[in-house]
This record gives C-alpha cells, structure tokens and sequence, in this order.
C-alpha cells in the first residue's frame, strides 16, 4: 500500500511540474513590449513625474524632449526643490537643476531619454536612479551649441556611484 501511494504521490508531482514548466516556457516565448519599445512605437510610454523651479527654461526643454521620446510627463513647480532632491536620496554631488520620479526611480537632472528608458529595462541592483550633476551643456534640454563630455551615473542611497552611460565627441 505505501508503495502505491508512493507512486501515486510521485505521479502526480512529475505532472505538477511539467505542466509548470511548460507553462513557464510559454510565457517566456510570448513577446512582451518594453518600455522602451512602446515609446518609441508613439504609444503611451513611462509615465514621469518633474519637480523643477517655475523659472526654469532649460527644465522645461528636458520635459519637451521627454516627451518627443513618448513620455507621459507630470511637471510639478516647487521654489523648494531641495527638500524633493533630500527626501529622494539624492547625494548633494549629484543634483541638478530638477528632480523626476518614475515609481521609486530617482532621475536627476539632464538624463537622455534613451537612458531612462535603457536602466527602466535593466535597472542596476540596489541603485536609486540615474543623474547627469550639474548644468552640462549639451545635454538634453541644455542644447546651446557647446556639447561638453559627460557622464550619466547610476547613484545609490549609500552614496557609491557607478558611470552607467558615457558622452564624448557626440
């Protein structure tokens, strides 16, 4: 009797997970649009959220690039933009003029939109967004004829930082 049960019970387990596996095969062959692709498809991307101050132009170009890249963009003027960059993790050497969220994704400053949506896709573990510091010239949003180098980094809440996208000669 124990050894019919057995079989029994082993039985039904070998069904279990072949049908698990093959459902997990399935789904992994199904095609699922990215983010990235369904931005660049027109359709309704990301949607982000850009705290910035209420006189600044150059904000409002990154937001008007953002959004020629199929972001759903929310602004939000605040004259405290510090208390957004604090309560967000931001480390002091990585602000910028403006703060976005996307969910609990942190992005500071001029960040090219292909580079939101590439760390949306593959975000780096335990990282709390992505920054380009300062006030570069010629990143988005700063186009003025003068393209300087720069760096996007990927920053997390223990201040270690990583260069998650490079711009030179562009």
């Amino acid at each position: 009797m124990k050894t019919q049960k057995l079989a029994l019970y082993t039985g039904v387990a070998a069904i279990v997970i072949a049908a698990g596996a093959t459902t997990l095969a399935i789904q992994a062959n199904e095609p699922t649009p990215s983010t990235a692709s369904v931005a660049r498809d027109g359709k309704a991307g990301p949607t982000i959220t850009i705290y910035k101050s209420p006189s600044c132009g150059c904000c409002q170009s990154w937001v008007e690039h953002l959004e020629a890249n199929g972001f759903e963009t929310k602004t939000i003027d605040t004259s405290n933009i510090n208390e957004v960059k604090q309560s967000n993790g931001v480390p002091r050497e990585m602000a910028s003029c403006h703060t976005a969220l996307i969910g609990d994704v942190v992005i500071e400053g001029h960040v090219p939109a292909a580079d939101i949506l590439a760390y949306l896709e593959n975000p780096q573990f335990n990282t709390v967004g992505l920054s380009v510091p300062g006030m570069v010239q010629g990143s988005p949003g700063m186009e003025t004829g003068r393209k300087d180098d720069y760096q996007v980094i990927a920053f997390r809440a223990n201040g270690q930082q990583s260069v998650f996208r490079e711009y030179t000669a562009y």
